[in-house]
């Protein structure tokens, strides 16, 4: 007899929803956690006054019948958290150059941009229903895999989704636009991808609009740890059981099955099924003895390539949001609208030219004293940069960037210096120490059409018997996507 029915590796987001899931299921399940808390990048950490939110910037599908709704309430999660809606989408800056606020609505959207560039209502109504109308499509059917040819019969009749779905979301704006200060202001949630708007398939940037309009801009008081813990107590209440300190070393086999892990003190625990938390790259490559994982498997691993990481500074200001010039929760924030000079940024220790400017008390979510505000600044940043700077440069040279990150945020808050009471400076080797991730990447494998799930499936399947794959790795980055997949994948497990 096995010690349990399935054996989860990792409790970061998509970790928990799954042995959640699993155990809310009838599944006798074990989660374990090399650290000492769940969540993952899911989390929190404190310096002076604050506690800081290490990674969430907007939740999404949290409106109506949106898909992480559905999901935190059949897990018993929703009860346990306090939501705030942001009043906006985004405000997206170029200093001296734009300046536009976009309100979480599809009208909105049309009614603001024809007010600042007059002459393009009829391209805007245009491009927002193409952009609704892939997005829906893509939503329902990311949740419908098991209706494929349904969902394919459908796509038969959007002549549109299918003429625009897979070029890059420049291409179609330039199809509609000509402004390019416009064009800017609608992909302005690249970033959210990791993919530059040359880069990134119209299909997927569709999705996340059509997610953040329709589903609506969330803050979770208490931030994204509060969630963490919340799916945890699903998890537990269920009877769950959870080990932290417990670093799964190997996954073990038998007949070529995976049927338990051993953890780095030695100790196996067999299970009827393992699901990875891990990155795919880990799992297929360090957890499993020779020979167990498809050559195929391996030959398409080495044929991808690692996505970015970001540079992120966290700020505790002693004042509040809106006196220092916060009006909205998300702010894009660019040095210019080179596209190409953005994109070489990202690569090199050069000033910062774009970042993510999020401020959690424009309508306060618990974490900032009162009077205070707690802001993080995340430039999107490879590895390779940090990589090569000498462990005794590499203080000076974080808090260099930083600086040139608060430069750019002058556009939106001039006074910030002014305030700053405490600052923590996180680069890609951070994220790598902590998150275990290769190249400390936030979005796994780079997310552009080649990786896309409507041409491969096989991140998903069981390509080891007995074990599954759920993470950044295995499919779209972020909250929403990863809690929601994990979910929808178990449950199809349970189903068969």
């Amino acid at each position: 007899m096995t010690d349990y029915d399935v054996i989860v590796i990792g409790a970061g987001n998509a970790g928990l929803s799954a042995a959640a899931t699993m155990q809310r299921g009838g599944r006798r399940t074990l989660l374990l956690e090399r650290h000492n808390v769940p969540g993952g990048a899911a989390h929190s950490f404190v310096r002076g006054r604050y506690e800081f939110e290490v990674s969430l910037h907007q939740l999404a599908g949290m409106h109506g019948e949106g898909p992480l709704r559905a999901v935190f309430d059949m897990l018993d999660v929703t009860r346990r958290l306090e939501f705030v809606i942001d009043d906006d989408l985004y405000r997206t800056v170029v200093p001296g150059v734009l300046d536009v606020t976009l309100p979480a609505d599809w009208q909105g959207v049309i009614d603001t941009l024809d007010a600042h560039y007059p002459g393009n209502r009829a391209q805007l109504t245009r491009f927002m229903e193409l952009v609704r109308e892939t997005g829906v499509w893509q939503l329902v059917a990311r949740s419908s895999l098991h209706k494929m040819q349904e969902m394919t019969e459908w796509l038969t009749g959007l002549s549109d989704v299918r003429r625009y779905g897979l070029k890059s979301f420049q291409e179609v704006l330039d199809d509609f636009f000509t402004d390019e200060r416009l064009k800017l202001v609608l992909s302005s949630y690249w970033s959210y991808n990791g993919r530059m708007p040359s880069q990134c398939p119209f299909m997927d940037l569709a999705r996340l609009i059509t997610l953040y309009i329709e589903f609506k801009p969330y803050q979770v008081v208490g931030g994204s740890m509060s969630m963490s813990s919340a799916m945890l107590d699903s998890f537990l209440e269920a009877g769950g059981e959870v080990k932290f300190n417990a670093n799964v070393t190997r996954i073990i086999t038998r007949g070529g099955a995976a049927c338990g892990v051993r953890l780095e003190d030695g100790t196996e625990v067999s299970s009827r099924m393992v699901i990875s938390n891990a990155p795919s790259i880990t799992t297929y490559t360090k957890m499993l003895e020779d020979g167990v994982v498809p050559d195929r498997v391996l030959r398409d691993l080495r044929g991808r390539t690692i996505g970015p990481s970001a540079t992120v500074t966290y700020l505790g200001l002693d004042a509040p949001a809106a006196e220092l010039g916060f009006l909205s929760s998300t702010n894009f924030i660019h040095a210019d609208l080179d596209e190409r000079a953005t994109d070489r940024s990202s690569r090199t220790l050069e000033p910062a030219r774009f970042l993510v400017a999020t401020c959690y008390d424009v309508r306060p979510t618990g974490y900032a004293p009162p009077g205070t505000s707690q802001v993080a600044l995340a430039s999107l940043h490879y590895a390779a940069p940090w990589e090569a700077v000498a462990p005794e440069d590499y203080a000076a040279a974080k808090f260099a960037f930083a600086q040139t990150q608060l430069e750019l945020l002058k556009a939106v808050a001039p006074g910030v210096r002014d305030v700053i009471e405490e600052a923590e400076v996180a680069t890609p080797i951070t994220f790598k120490r902590y998150l275990s991730q290769p190249g400390g990447t936030i979005y796994g494998f780079e997310q552009d059409a080649s990786d896309s799930w409507l041409f491969r499936d096989e991140d998903l399947k069981p390509n080891v018997p007995g074990l599954v794959c759920i993470s950044n790795w295995t499919g779209a980055g972020g909250y929403n996507s990863m809690i929601v997949m994990a979910a929808r994948v178990c449950q199809r497990i349970l189903s068969m």
